[in-house]
This record gives C-alpha cells, structure tokens and sequence, in this order.
C-alpha cells in the first residue's frame, strides 16, 4: 500500500470548541429551550441539528408544532455524546460529587477519600495535566516524558545514544540551545530509567494519554521499555502497571487531549477509564516501535490497518503519521497541504503563523497532534525549500516572536 493510497481521514464538519467538559446542567437546559423556539420558527440551523441525530429525525416528519422540550433535550444530550438526556444529567450530578469531593481534599487534605497514594508515579507526554491532578488531589508523582517521536529521527538505541540522536534534531527543529535540549533529555530519559532499577521507589505507575498520533508514538515507547524490563522480571512487575488511554470523554463533543479537561473530567477518567497494562499491550508496543524505527513503512502501515491491535486507538494515530510522509504524487506531508490550503482560502488577507496554526487545529487538522512549536518547524521547513511553498515575512523588530510573522503563499 503506497502512502498516497491511504484513505483520508477527515475534517471536522465545523470548527472545533476547545471544550473543559465540566458540564452546567442550566446551562444545557438553557440550549434546548432556545433549539425549541428555533424549531419552531422553522430555523434551517436547529433542523439541522435534528437531522445530525436519526433517533430525533423522525420527528421532523411531523409539525414543527409537535417538537417538545424532551425532543429538544434529546438533541442537546446527543450533541455532548450521551444516549439520552436522564444519562447525561446523571453525568453532570457525578460531576459535582467529584468536585465536592476535590474541594474537601484540597481544603482538608482528608485522607480517606485520596484518590491514589504518595508511592504512585503518573507519567505523561507533556506537562499539560500536571496541575489539574495536583488540583484534584492526587498524591502521587509527576513524570514528564515529552520526546516528539511523531517528527526527526528515530531508532532503538541505549538511553546515550537516543538522547544524542533526539536532542540534535530537537535543538535544530525548534531552534533550542544544544546543551538546554541535551540536559531536558537526560532529565525524562534518567528519571524513566528509575521505573526499571532495582530500587523502583514506586508501587503504582499510571500512562495518561489520548489518541493522537504524538502521545500514541511516545506510548509505543513507554510500552517498548516497560515490556522488556516485563521480560527482565520474568513476567512479574514490583509494581502495577496502569493505563488511561482515550479517544473520547462524554461531555466533550470536541475531545482534542486532557489538557483540555478539568480536575473533575481527570478524576472521572481515573475512576471509569484506567484499566490495567496487558502483556499484549506491551507486546504490541514493541511491535510498533520497532515498526517506526525501520527504515520501510510496509510493516508500519500493515500495523495502522490492523482490525485487532491491543491498543485501539493507536491504530488511527499511526494512519495520521503515514501521512507526513511526502505523498508519492505530490511530493507534500498531510500538514503541508492543509497550509497551503488555509493560505489559498485566506488569499485576501493577511494570515500570520499564529493565525494559520489556529485554523488548522479548530478547521482542518482531522486529528490533531501538532504542538506550535513543532508547526513552527512545518512552516520553515515549506519555506526553505529549494522551491519554496510559502514566504515567511520574519521582522527582526519582533525579537524571535514567529507566531506573528505573516506567511503568504509563493507566487509562480
């Protein structure tokens, strides 16, 4: 299968809310009484609204006269991904439990109902959530491991050696110090590297991740390092090996990651969405790691189109990655050719790269996985081209600050 063949996944219908997910009832009781009057008034937008959901559609064969309240609030408890509206009401009181539950630990420390213990060690591909766990009481440890595998190069390399082949592309990518980059490195490689001595000093070790493919390529790590000191240990970790991996989180109609959450959505996932590490789980990791350290796609992309992989959601992510592969027609990454598309619907003003970046995680980006600065990498490298693909207009009275920099398309 050649990397133009793979099929596209798609664009949002319309641009994403960056949603926290914590839930107003009144607020949401609010939504349907205003999708009531729309329908009555016989508003195109809340019919269609209607016909997004085939369970309320059949209703619209009917007068809009006929349309009631528990229809509209069907429609509102679709929207925010929940069967029905009793379901989501029963959500959004649990919610509140939570975040009563949060303000009792955060207040009184109470430990009783702790949600985890000092001897746990969360790890994470970012720091997005470190403040949300401390916030809604948990207890244990925070490890950063944010190597940017979905771009630069990879192989399977001792801790040394990856940390020199990581640190150089990262430095030169994201126009960091060498030394800085070097140092960042050592830090979440050495402190990873603790899981696996003698001496773990943790009992309970938790992944938190989501879809896309920049955690999904970290996670096949994690899993490639944890699976091999398995082996080491003779099929017996001295600890428990956990996992919140998800896709989606009901509330949040536009899941993009947990940073995204609140305190209450972190907790609500660890209460319903942490399952344990399988053995195929970690088999699996190594599989695909392994797989993106080959010089060949053939077994990565036999892997993406897998029916069956131990961790469901990393199958998606890694058809996302085999699309920043240059195409074989056009020469040009996935990202690439949303940039250029923005720029060529925007040709009438002036789009700076903070601007483009915008619109290409709220409109285009069918799963999103790029941080800004590694966008800001995507645009210099379509920039410095032998023949360019767009202009970056870089002002020096700008000190360094590129999100404001406008970037045109190249005229031919």
């Amino acid at each position: 299968m050649s990397t133009h063949s793979i099929p596209s996944l798609q664009s949002p219908r319309k641009p994403r809310q960056f949603f926290h997910g914590k839930l107003n009832l009144e607020q949401q009781k609010k939504r349907a009484k205003e999708l009531l009057k729309q329908i009555h008034h016989i508003d195109p937008e809340g019919i269609e609204r209607f016909r997004q959901h085939p369970r309320s559609l059949q209703l619209l064969s009917h007068s809009a006269g006929d349309i009631q309240l528990t229809h509209c609030q069907l429609v509102i408890a679709r929207e925010n991904g929940f069967d029905s509206w009793p379901e989501m009401k029963k959500h959004i009181d649990h919610l509140s439990v939570i975040a009563r539950l949060t303000k009792d630990r955060f207040e009184h420390e109470a430990e009783q109902i702790a949600l985890d213990q000092p001897d746990t060690l969360h790890i994470r591909c970012g720091s997005d959530i470190k403040h949300g766990l401390e916030l809604a009481g948990f207890n244990g440890q925070f490890l950063e491991f944010s190597d940017p595998f979905c771009q630069g190069p990879i192989q399977d390399l001792p801790d040394d050696e990856m940390i020199e082949l990581r640190s150089a592309f990262i430095a030169q990518a994201y126009q960091l110090d060498l030394n800085d980059a070097k140092a960042r490195g050592r830090k979440a490689y050495q402190q990873l590297a603790r899981c696996f001595s003698a001496d773990v000093p943790w009992r309970h070790i938790v992944f938190w991740f989501e879809h896309d493919s920049y955690d999904q390529l970290i996670l096949a790590y994690l899993l490639t390092r944890f699976y091999r000191f398995y082996l080491q240990c003779q099929g017996a970790f001295p600890f428990s090996l956990q996992m919140i991996c998800v896709d989606q989180v009901l509330g949040v109609p536009d899941f993009i990651g947990l940073g995204q959450l609140s305190p209450e959505l972190l907790v609500y996932l660890w209460q319903n969405n942490r399952e344990d590490v399988s053995k195929a789980q970690l088999q699996s990791g190594e599989q695909v790691w392994l797989a993106l350290c080959d010089g060949s796609s053939e077994a990565l992309q036999q892997l993406a189109f897998s029916q069956d992989l131990p961790v469901p959601v990393m199958a998606r992510a890694l058809q996302r990655h085999l699309q920043e592969q240059p195409d074989s027609e056009s020469g040009l990454t996935l990202t690439e050719k949303l940039t250029l598309d923005i720029l060529h619907e925007h040709n009438d003003k002036t789009l700076t790269a903070g601007k483009l970046f915008g619109y290409l995680m709220r409109e285009k980006e069918p799963l999103p996985w790029l941080g800004d600065l590694m966008y800001w990498y995507v645009l210099r490298t379509m920039a410095e081209r032998d023949q360019p693909l767009i202009r970056i207009d870089a002002d020096p009275e700008l000190k360094g600050e590129w999100p404001l920099y406008p970037v045109s398309l190249v005229s031919v």
